[in-house]
């Protein structure tokens, strides 16, 4: 059994994974961190990791986190000093907090990715190859994401996941572009644009799309309910305790 403390336990994504725990044989959610409320069901949910840390209590397997970047500080000092595994499924980190994050990982293992989903993982693999040869063969490269009105970041970690594999695939030295408004020229060839569409309902769609002369190629990726993303975070908590110190992905967690 695999005990687990959820981050952002009363957001959508965290009330997601609470219910499919609840299904999971081999996982449970002993406890919650949430600054917005603690109205959670089936264990005791605290407003920060520090009052966490203060009412003591039994010490998780793991701990995975589906908050908001603002809340890592709090969340990398407790599972640093108590030496608990983090699955971080948060997007929209700055440079400072990737580095903590880094730091961390010299001490506990800590799984992140920019997308939990198992598809898109395997997506991100299957551009490694398509993506050396296409872009050595002359195809330019758009990225078009889309996700719901309530989303605050973009482009989305995904996006940025995706675009991360490519740029490497294909030598590492493309741009990232998400806006041409401002210039007046022809598309250079070693960019990567990125176009962000936020609207209604939508969970989250990707597609990479390898245009060349006469013909064009597109690798699409919809998810049509969150449980994808818990699903994947569950199997990650699963993979990360007894791991070894240091960082970790969901490519980690399918090739193990």
């Amino acid at each position: 059994m695999t005990n687990i403390l959820l981050s952002g336990c009363n957001g959508k994504m965290g009330r997601m994974v609470t219910d499919l725990a609840a299904k999971d044989e081999n996982t449970a959610v002993i406890a919650g961190v949430d600054a917005f409320g603690t109205s959670a069901a089936g264990y005791p949910v605290y407003p920060s990791f520090e009052a966490l840390a203060e009412a003591g209590g039994e010490k998780p397997d793991v701990i995975v986190d589906f908050s908001n970047a603002s809340a890592l500080e709090g969340l990398l000092a407790y599972a640093v000093k108590e030496g608990v595994p983090c699955v971080l499924c948060t997007t929209g980190y700055s440079e400072a907090q990737l580095a903590a994050i880094k730091e961390a990982s010299a001490k506990i293992p800590v799984l992140r990715s920019g997308n939990m989903s198992i598809g898109i993982n395997l997506l991100d693999d299957l551009l490694k190859e398509a993506a050396a040869k296409l872009t050595a063969a002359g195809f330019d490269v758009e990225i078009v994401e889309k996700h719901h009105n309530q989303k605050v970041d973009a482009p989305s970690g995904t996006a940025l996941l995706l675009a991360d594999t490519i740029c490497a695939a294909a030598g590492g030295d493309y741009d990232y572009v998400y806006d041409r408004t401002t210039r007046r020229e022809k598309r250079p060839k070693k960019e990567i644009g990125i176009s962000a569409v936020r609207g209604g309902t939508i969970v989250g769609d990707h597609d990479v799309i390898f245009a060349g002369e006469d013909e064009v190629i597109t690798f699409s990726h919809r998810a049509y309910s969150r449980a994808v993303f818990g699903k994947g975070a569950l199997e990650a908590a699963k993979f990360l305790p007894g791991r070894e110190p240091g960082m970790y992905d969901m490519h980690s967690v399918l090739n193990r």
